[in-house]
């Protein structure tokens, strides 16, 4: 088992908490993990990206090379397209289909719609009307998670336990908040609704 993941989005999106449930879902699984620190202005609104790797096996670096991702999963959309020169052919794209817009010169939606869609093997959901209607906008990024899990490689449950571990010392109604936004992006990636 391989998966190399690439995380990106704007900072203050919950890129690392995505991060966090993984490597605590991996960890239990008993994988080895590698990641690469967060790249960007994560306190300003600028660009964030980070590279997670995942394998039964040990792992030399903690960059993965261009072309190679298996997944990317992005909370923006124009993010998720700087990172597509990384995906394999055969990898997934899982995104965010509402921009944040944070640059004047934010490119034209319908042409970063238009790009995504000639990828053969995608999700792409508004992750954050998903969360608001199952728990809260605040959850945006679990709701995405959740629409990434079928394509980590590790199954549903660690990842659920993941989000028990990382979410637990905030209480009870934020786990259970989240673990409704993991099973909101969960149902749709598999069900594509």
């Amino acid at each position: 088992m391989k998966t190399d993941i690439i995380l990106s989005g704007v900072g203050g999106q919950g890129i690392l908490s995505i991060a966090a449930v993984i490597g605590e879902a991996a960890l239990k699984e008993g994988l080895y993990m590698k990641q690469a620190e967060v790249h960007g202005m994560s306190q300003r609104g600028g660009d964030v990206q980070s590279n997670l790797r995942l394998s039964n096996q040990p792992i030399a670096s903690d960059l993965i090379p261009k072309g190679q991702a298996d997944l990317i999963i992005s909370l923006e959309p124009m993010e998720s397209l700087r990172y597509l020169p990384y995906l394999k052919k055969e990898g997934w794209l899982v995104t965010n289909s509402q921009p944040y817009i944070n640059i004047p010169n934010y490119p034209d939606m319908d042409k970063v719609m238009e790009e995504l869609n000639k990828l053969p093997q995608k999700v792409i959901l508004d992750v954050e009307a998903i969360a608001r209607e199952v728990a809260t906008a605040r959850a945006a990024n679990i709701v995405m998670l959740g629409a990434a899990t079928p394509f980590i490689g590790i199954e549903y449950a660690k990842i659920e336990e993941g989000v028990r571990r990382i979410f637990d010392r905030k209480g009870p109604e934020v786990v259970d908040m989240n673990l409704r936004a993991l099973k909101a992006g969960y149902d749709i990636a598999l069900n594509g609704k």
